[in-house]
């Protein structure tokens, strides 16, 4: 299949240090290779949209420009470190480009046609590989300046560039990295894309008083300004910022998408492009062949089918917002203001969005600050009667565990929601891998209320978060980026459902199918995929049972005896494995003096992009259950 886009037109340019301004032929060159990229970034991002696994196209899209002026001064001067250090990961698409424009380079632009799918290489974010070109992993926002320091003080006499945003630039470790730069006067340049745009909104309006160039200054920095669609003024201030002895910044204004029709400026630029917008932009300029691509997309599925479950499936991040919505509903306006949702930039994502459009009073847009979020939420929960809600990803809580220690400490009531536990439908890969969340749960045993759940499917999120809303102390709610089905009972009936008696008790672990020949332990997204494996066990006349332990830190000590009294107990989840909690139901069983045959099936394996492919690629589909349940039968 050959690539769409004309990538053979672009022409690498070279720049000397010492060149004051772009000759004609230059920028001529110039904004050619830009339209060359970005056109390549809309097809690229547009056809991993229509095939479901998804993307970013504007943070890639902005930065073309700047990025392409920079690459040219690294070519003509080996003063420059020659890494494009982003710490905005989901710009990675320029990254996959740039390595494929470098023929130096294992990456090719065929490459570009697989953007995020499954063992492609090419997840969404950066993720160190040298083979393909890709010279550094992002991590999340805000994890990369502080690096980059680091690689400043090992190359003191290299220029050391690091692209990042207004977005990135809200997270608390840009602050200590600035000083950290300026105190030592390290040799680094910043450019930083100030598209007044984040997923939730635009930080002007929910950020009012946030200047970058402002708070840049004022740890000491060098700022310039600049437009960043202005070639010459843009190649201007990077000379200038090479060719400065110390940390230095740009700050270029610009237009979230920027020429997009349809999406510039507005927060759905973030995102990857849909697709009928990218057909018209990529007709508009003559790339018939790129939009049949677009318009005979196959999309990626699951074709597993599970038994036990429902066909129909239902997202647990969105019940969690509607729950609590529902809980709201029924508060009086003065009982309302004693509630306060905090929201890390991820409302849509968290499911908490319900509440800004239902109670904007009792929402905040409250940026990409992770830590003094979950301390705010504590500190309105900090009397009694008041409830701090706070929610973001759970690979995030791995950023806030100290001050989840501090809240503890101060004797807060704060409801939290982690989506996108676990690794299912992550295509941002590894680095957004919520699989250690046990970390949460940090408290010591005296005096300790905090609580961790994860639903099974979204009957049983709806039933958790109305049963435990009035609740003392920090309670975790967690659920998966993936929509799950419903979890059936042995009749066909939904479980989870309050209409046909299901009631939610806190620390109680639930019998999905008993069974005489062994159990098998698990929770969240991975409960259905166990349950397949169960009935098809049965059906082979292997009785085994299925226990779901949506309450993820308590013992349930009649439930332990009745398991561990079986032939063997297998704990299956998405976790870690060392961190997970199939460790911890293990020293449970243990110090009950309980010995059955044991295994425990988790995560080990770094990611390989893609989305439902996670779950089978850490050996934890169906099938592989089926095989240790087999093994251990055995036995």
């Amino acid at each position: 299949m050959k690539f769409p886009i004309p990538l053979e037109k672009y022409r690498p340019l070279q720049f000397a240090l010492s060149q004051k301004s772009l000759n004609k032929e230059q920028k001529q060159q110039l904004q050619q290779n830009i339209q060359l990229v970005r056109e390549t970034i809309i097809f690229m991002t547009a056809y991993a949209n229509a095939k479901g696994v998804g993307g970013h196209t504007g943070g890639p899209y902005d930065i073309v420009p700047e990025v392409l002026i920079i690459d040219a001064f690294m070519r003509g001067s080996s003063s420059i470190h020659p890494v494009l250090y982003d710490e905005a990961g989901h710009r990675v698409a320029i990254q996959y480009v740039m390595a494929a424009l470098d023929k130096k380079k294992g990456m090719t632009v065929n490459h570009l046609l697989h953007y995020r799918e499954h063992k492609s290489g090419l997840p969404g974010h950066p993720e160190l590989d040298q083979k393909l070109g890709i010279d550094f992993s992002s991590g999340r926002l805000g994890h990369l300046w502080g690096h980059v320091n680091g690689v400043a003080e090992r190359l003191k006499e290299k220029k050391i560039v690091l692209f990042g945003s207004d977005g990135s630039q809200q997270e608390g470790n840009d602050a200590e990295a600035a000083r950290y730069a300026v105190a030592h006067n390290l040799n680094v340049v910043l450019l930083l894309d100030d598209n007044n745009v984040t997923i939730e909104g635009h930080p002007k309006k929910y950020l009012p008083g946030f200047d970058l160039a402002k708070t840049l200054q004022g740890h000491g920095m060098k700022v310039l300004l600049n437009e960043g669609e202005d070639l010459d003024s843009s190649y201007a201030k990077i000379q200038e910022a090479l060719l400065h002895k110390g940390p230095i910044v740009i700050v270029n204004k610009r237009a979230m998408a920027v020429g997009v029709e349809g999406l510039e400026g507005t927060s759905e630029g973030h995102d990857a492009i849909p697709v009928d917008l990218a057909i018209k932009y990529l007709e508009q300029r003559g790339y018939h062949d790129a939009v049949k691509m677009l318009q005979s997309a196959d999309k990626v599925k699951d074709s597993q089918e599970y038994l036990g479950s429902s066909k129909e499936i239902g997202k647990n991040r969105s019940e969690f917002g509607k729950a609590l919505v529902e809980v709201m509903e029924t508060l009086s306006e003065k009982e309302r203001e004693k509630v306060l949702v905090f929201s890390a930039d991820l409302g849509g994502s968290t499911g908490v969005d319900a509440v800004e459009k239902k109670f904007p009073d009792r929402y905040r847009k409250a940026g990409v600050m992770e830590r003094q979020d979950f301390l705010a939420a504590g500190g309105f929960g900090a009397e009694q009667g008041y409830q701090g809600v706070f929610a973001t990803f759970s690979a995030f809580s791995e950023m806030v565990n100290s001050e989840i220690k501090m809240e503890r400490l101060n004797d807060t009531n704060i409801l939290a929601h982690f989506s996108h536990a676990g690794e299912d439908w992550m295509a941002d890969n590894t680095c957004h891998y919520g699989d250690n969340i046990s970390f949460v749960d940090n408290g010591l045993m005296e005096g300790d209320k905090t609580m961790l759940y994860f639903p099974a499917d979204a009957l049983q999120m709806n039933a958790v978060v109305k049963t435990i809303y009035q609740d003392a102390g920090i309670r975790f709610v967690f659920s998966t980026r993936s929509a799950t089905p419903f979890i059936l009972d042995e009749k066909g009936s939904k479980m989870f459902d309050s209409k046909n008696g299901y009631i939610f008790v806190p620390g109680k672990d639930e019998v999905i199918r008993e069974g005489k020949d062994g159990y098998v332990v698990s929770y969240g997204e991975m409960l259905y995929r166990c349950l397949d494996a169960v009935e098809r066990l049965r059906a082979e006349g292997i009785d085994i049972g299925l226990i779901n332990k949506a309450t993820l830190n308590i013992p349930d000590e009649k439930m332990l005896q009745k398991v561990g009294s079986s032939s063997f107990v297998l704990f299956v989840e998405s976790q870690n494995k060392k961190s997970g909690f199939g460790n911890r139901y293990a020293n449970w069983l243990l110090e009950r003096n309980l010995r059955p045959r044991w295994a425990h099936l988790a995560a080990t394996k770094l990611g390989q992009g893609g989305v439902y492919e996670h779950i089978p690629y850490q050996g934890l589909a169906p099938e592989d259950i089926r095989k240790k349940i087999l093994e251990l039968h055995k036995e």
